[in-house]
């Protein structure tokens, strides 16, 4: 299986624990995905973020509907967690979610490794359109981020 990683990081003018507090309640991550995503949350709600907690999500991607299930297998307020996929478009999915302390706020960092299905085409894939279009996702989280931490418009 070949995996993949995706890194980034920013810092944000809020707390650690304010930081934290935004990444854990699962109703942002709406506000922080492209809307060509068509981004929703099919669990009951409120989720209480925890150790196993599971969440519940539908993407559309190319106009496919994926239904994609993840588990919080980590989780130590608040400096991270972990989600992983149980069900979902990847072979393999395990994003790390660092929060640490810094003079000016506090320090975002997200590590995804991920695989695709498919063997030989999973690589095509990849190399055509996934790892751009995950890179995509993520720097527009980093741009939302801002503007909703710091009331800044985003950027386009």
């Amino acid at each position: 299986m070949k995996t993949y990683r995706l890194e980034c990081s920013m810092s944000v003018p809020v707390s650690l624990r304010e930081a934290f507090a935004f990444f854990e309640d699962p109703g942002n991550l709406g506000r922080i995905t492209p809307a060509w995503l068509n981004f929703r949350i099919t669990s009951p709600q409120p989720i209480q973020m925890r150790k196993g907690a599971e969440i519940d999500y539908q993407i559309r991607w190319l106009g496919v509907a994926f239904n994609w299930r993840t588990i919080v297998t980590e989780y130590e307020p608040p400096f991270f967690f972990v989600d992983e996929q149980a069900a979902g478009p990847y072979r393999y999915w395990h994003h790390r979610h660092d929060f640490k302390p810094t003079e000016f706020g506090a320090l975002v960092s997200d590590r995804v490794d991920y695989a695709l299905p498919l063997g030989p085409l999973g690589r095509l894939a990849h190399g055509l359109a996934v790892r751009r279009q995950l890179q995509e996702i993520f720097d527009y989280r980093q741009n939302a981020l801002a503007g909703i931490l710091t009331g800044a418009p985003m950027a386009r």
